[in-house]
């Protein structure tokens, strides 16, 4: 890169004009200094064989240097022009000056060196030993001028002879300087051009991973977010500079709690995305010594806890397929028997209350194959487009009316618009009973049966959700990551797979189903609809 030559110039316009610059500087000093001399020095120094020619021509000098920087400085023509006049002005002015001040004898052939060795900077080598042979031949021919006219002596061609050697050895070492030090700048330039396209590269695979990572300083600000990091958190907010307790405090307390361990395991704790529906897991890593920056991998728990249901469901199907026959028959023989054992005249009521535990958990064994029967099949959903304010009015009148409950028991708050939902209505039936369901029953532990429905978007993803809330004792927090769990209950007489299976109903409808602790103890179900955007006409 660094070889490429426009004529007899090298490509590098940015430093010819720099190298032009300079030598103009000498060019305004030497004739200055020279006429000082001269006046100075009077009839007995330079300029002394010719003063009047002397005197013009360093004149000369002085205005060509002054022009030249204003050419230089405006970039007039081209370098290459440029380099080929102020050569040709050079070699001539200094020849004259030297023929004025008598020859070589009064040492004015060194001022040869500064033009030559500044231009042969910036020239090929053939082109810069060109110029070296000119200004000395213009010596050589000046000292010949001289002796034949008798003014110089025999012993003027060696001082002549010694200043080309002069002349060609700067030459030479100029242009191998210029060229190795345009191989180290192409190298370099070539180095910060690969860094330059590498950091491109990089920034590229990090902004698309599909993993969700932002690294985060001591000072806890972003310093490098991904694209789906930034979804995760919000687009609005989560970006460079920006505070990490601003766009998301819940992730700062991790955080907060990860350092505090010594960065040693990751914290449990979760927290819900932006948009409302997704659980994200933080998982954190140093980068360097502490304090330093830390790497935050931001992992959608429903996307693993997805799979891993499909497999207990699997297992599940194979399971309730090879047992339901064996363990349903037994069980209805003895609820059967059961009951005939009730209807003798002769028991007395010990006997009757035991009669009435074979019923009641008959009838549980029975609801739990039932349930794992129904999970298993996991028959294909029928999504249909529902006006959430119409379908939860007729929920709720049979809900109160089966129940028993007092529609007093139960409050709603709906949205100000009418939210359309997209939902197998069976489906949204079985899981928003479930949830009623366990709010009342939870409710009855604490004397407060009363549940809350509330409708609304969620912001900023403008997603639709249904919430119910009750008053119960609420979920112990070491026992909130299992309470989604198949056959985990925290009530007596409970199946364990009420949430499970509701869960599961709103993945199939591409919905999420989220739990947060209630203010004043209770708890939250959230039913996120899946994004109006995304539906499939």
């Amino acid at each position: 890169m660094s070889r490429q030559t426009d004529g007899s110039i090298y490509r590098d316009p940015a430093l010819n004009w720099r190298v032009l610059a300079v030598l103009n500087i000498s060019r305004i000093l030497v004739p200055l200094v020279l006429v000082g001399l001269y006046l100075l020095s009077g009839s007995r120094g330079i300029g002394v064989k010719t003063p009047q020619l002397f005197v013009l021509t360093s004149i000369f000098y002085l205005c060509f240097g002054l022009a030249s920087v204003i050419f230089v400085r405006r970039r007039l023509g081209n370098a290459t022009i440029q380099t080929i006049l102020q050569a040709t002005i050079d070699i001539v002015v200094l020849a004259i000056l030297l023929h004025a001040s008598g020859g070589v004898g009064n040492g004015l052939g060194i001022l040869f060196l500064v033009p030559v060795g500044g231009l042969a900077f910036l020239l090929v080598p053939r082109a810069a030993f060109f110029l070296a042979a000119m200004a000395a031949l213009a010596i050589l021919a000046d000292t010949i001028w001289l002796q034949l006219g008798g003014e110089v002596d025999i012993a003027s061609y060696a001082t002549a002879g010694l200043l080309g050697v002069l002349l060609f050895t700067v030459a030479a070492a100029a242009s191998f300087t210029a060229s190795r030090m345009r191989e180290s700048e192409a190298l370099v330039r070539q180095k910060d051009l690969d860094l330059a396209n590498l950091a491109e590269l990089s920034q590229y695979i990090v902004q698309h991973l599909r993993e969700s990572l932002l690294v985060v300083d001591a000072g806890d600000r972003i310093r490098l977010i991904n694209e789906s990091a930034a979804e995760i958190l919000g687009d609005t907010q989560a970006v460079p500079g920006e505070l990490i307790g601003e766009v998301s405090p819940r992730l700062l307390y991790s955080l907060t709690t990860w350092r505090q361990r010594e960065r040693g395991e990751n914290s449990p704790s979760s927290f819900v995305a932006a948009d409302g529906g997704r659980v994200i897991q933080p998982h954190f890593a140093p980068l360097g010594d502490a304090p330093g920056p830390t790497l935050i991998f931001l992992e959608d728990t429903s996307l693993m806890a997805e799979r891993v249901q499909q497999g207990k469901l699997a297992a599940l199907g194979r399971l309730s397929a090879s047992i339901a026959h064996e363990i349903r028959n037994p069980v209805g023989a003895m609820s059967h028997a059961g009951q005939l054992l009730a209807e003798s005249p002769n028991i007395g009521p010990e006997e009757r209350r035991l009669t009435d535990i074979i019923s009641s958990n008959s009838e549980r064994v029975s609801t739990i194959i039932n349930n794992v029967l129904q999970l298993s099949r996991r028959e294909a959903t029928k999504p249909t487009r529902l006006l959430l304010g119409d379908w939860l009015e007729d929920f709720l009148e049979e809900f109160c009316e089966t129940m028993q409950v007092r529609e007093a028991q139960v409050g709603v708050h709906e949205a100000t618009e009418d939210l359309e939902v997209r939902f197998d209505p069976s489906h949204l039936h079985q899981v928003v009973w479930n949830l009623c369901d366990n709010g009342i029953k939870y409710g009855e532990a604490r004397g407060d049966i009363k549940i809350e429905l509330n409708v609304g978007r969620l912001n900023p993803s403008n997603r639709p959700f249904l919430e119910v809330a009750n008053r119960g004792p609420g979920i112990e927090p070491q026992a909130v990551d299992r309470i989604f769990e198949p056959f985990f209950t925290g009530r007596k007489g409970g199946t364990g797979l009420g949430l499970f299976i509701a869960r599961e109903l709103c993945q199939l409808n591409r919905a999420i189903l989220l739990y947060e602790p209630r203010d004043g103890d209770g708890s939250i179900f959230r039913v996120v609809f899946s994004d109006p955007q995304r539906w499939e006409e």
